[in-house]
């Protein structure tokens, strides 16, 4: 009796153990890169008709303001050049462009663990975003970014589970001169987390100096070019249907250097770009369409993402309004898009309005993160932290939306179907002469962490026993986590001989 006393309570404690452990990554209830595309705001007719009509803008209103160089390759491609000075793109280049395009990319980590397969409809939450202001929620006030603060949000980032990648959130406001905001906008990211990071250059110069870090950084331009681990995030137009000059010139330097290239084009409905949200879409979808023939008349196979990036506006006062449902539907359909020409692709979600992480964050946050998601959107941008439409970040905002996330990704998953998942056998064990209930069954013991997500920092307790915890408060813990990161140094600082070779050749203004 004593002996199976002991088997029993050892196979318990054992059973304890595997569940405190960690799991294996193909075990996790969510992870990066899981398959969504289960929701489908737009009909098979209505993304024909948005396709049709991005042909017919292309091909007869053309952009405007492209470089010398970006008109060169571009008519050298097929493109048409028009006394107006806009390029115009026939339907046989655009179509042709379309089916000669990359269904695949692999934008890569410094880790290679956090490599990202970017095909299908596999999803990835992450960063993104140029907030001037740091949230302080403790005090309720907004101050401007720093540097410190950007190389904090990529420590927090690196830890964080379902934070899948790095897009610079904020700008280092105490940097003034752009070359050296650049320089150090790269260092700080990836002085602080080793997944894949992305970031923009405020002029081409600018691009070929941060080329040179990273060949310190990844150990030379063969192993640099081998796996990029930045990519460069490129407003390369200004909506309604120009070109931006000096973002297409970063753009072909950043392309000859192998950095991947984030094609952005981010119209605000209502205000440069059309009202509908499917007008909205039909825009960014035909600037991006120019985009991709632009990168691949620079480059062709060149590794690009397709973003379309369009908010929507407060039609009441014209005010950006990335927390409204008609963002998370415009977000939702974008993705549609992509899987319609299947083609990697990225666009804006996560986004509140709301000024602090408070209940109006929340539902701001969650429903377009979700919608994102169950849509399909291989790269979710800014999916975390971000505040006031997109003017501050919030780092406490930052971990709890891990939490958020996750379970944003745990309805990506959806529901499995198997003839174990239906529970017949399990059902008549526990109801024709079992206990009843499923609390203790090995089935309940064995799914507990595969089959479901336990938030980090959301509180699920009694009333009872919340109180008698001390009444914790979501934002004091979130505070408490952020701290505990940014006590420990960072995992992903660089040797002590590539730091010197990076800070002998550049001004770093983080210190060593």
């Amino acid at each position: 009796m004593n002996d199976q006393s002991q088997t029993r309570s050892g196979g318990r404690a054992a059973r304890r153990a595997a569940r405190a452990g960690p799991l294996a990554e193909h075990l996790r209830p969510v992870r990066a890169g899981m398959s969504g595309g289960t929701y489908a705001p737009l009909t098979r007719d209505g993304m024909d008709r948005i396709h049709t009509a991005a042909l017919d803008a292309l091909e007869e209103i053309g952009l405007a303001d492209a470089p010398p160089s970006g008109i060169e390759a571009m008519t050298r491609a097929g493109a048409v050049l028009g006394g107006d000075g806009r390029l115009r793109y026939p339907r046989a280049l655009v179509e042709d462009t379309i089916a000669r395009a990359n269904r695949s990319i692999t934008l890569c980590g410094r880790d290679a663990r956090h490599d990202m397969d970017l095909s299908g409809t596999r999803v990835h939450y992450g960063t993104a975003g140029a907030a001037v202001h740091i949230v302080e929620p403790h005090d309720r006030t907004y101050r401007e970014s720093t540097l410190q603060d950007l190389h904090d949000a990529a420590r927090i980032s690196d830890v964080l589970d379902n934070i899948h990648f790095l897009q610079r959130p904020m700008v280092a406001r105490d940097i003034s001169d752009n070359r050296e905001m650049d320089l150090n906008t790269v260092y700080a990211c990836c002085a602080g987390t080793t997944k894949h990071i992305g970031t923009s250059f405020t002029e081409a110069e600018f691009a070929a100096d941060a080329l040179e870090m990273l060949h310190l950084i990844a150990g030379g331009e063969e192993a640099w070019r081998a796996r990029p681990f930045v990519s460069n995030s490129n407003c390369f137009v200004v909506p309604p249907m120009k070109f931006a000059t000096e973002s297409c010139l970063v753009m072909e330097t950043c392309i000859r250097g192998g950095m991947p290239v984030l094609l952005l084009s981010a119209g605000q409905a209502g205000a440069t770009a059309p009202a509908p949200i499917a007008g909205a879409i039909v825009q960014a979808v035909a600037e991006c369409l120019a985009g991709l023939v632009y990168v691949q008349a620079i480059q062709p196979g060149h590794p690009a993402i397709f973003g379309t990036w369009p908010f929507v506006s407060d039609l009441r006062t014209g005010a950006m309004s990335g927390g409204s449902g008609e963002q998370a539907l415009l977000t939702a359909g974008c993705a549609q898009m992509h899987r319609h020409y299947d083609l990697p692709g990225g666009a804006a979600a996560g986004i509140a309005d709301a000024k602090l992480p408070d209940m109006q964050a929340g539902w701001e946050q969650a429903m377009s993160n979700v919608m994102a998601g169950m849509a399909g959107l291989n790269m979710v941008y800014e999916a975390a932290g971000m505040h006031a439409s997109l003017l501050g970040f919030c780092l406490e905002s930052l971990v709890i939306g891990d939490d958020l996330i996750g379970q944003a990704l745990r309805c990506v998953r959806g529901i499995e179907v198997s003839e174990d998942a239906v529970s017949l056998d399990v059902m008549r064990a526990t109801c024709l002469g079992g206990p009843g209930h499923y609390l203790g069954s090995a089935q309940t013991l064995e799914l507990m962490q595969t089959e479901y997500l336990y938030p980090r920092l959301g509180d699920r307790s009694s009333p009872k026993e919340w109180e008698e915890k001390g009444k914790p408060d979501l934002l004091e813990r979130a505070r408490a986590f952020k701290d505990e990161i940014l006590s420990q140094r960072s995992r992903a600082r660089f040797d002590a001989a590539t730091d010197a070779a990076i800070r002998d050749r550049f001004r770093i203004h983080l210190p060593a």
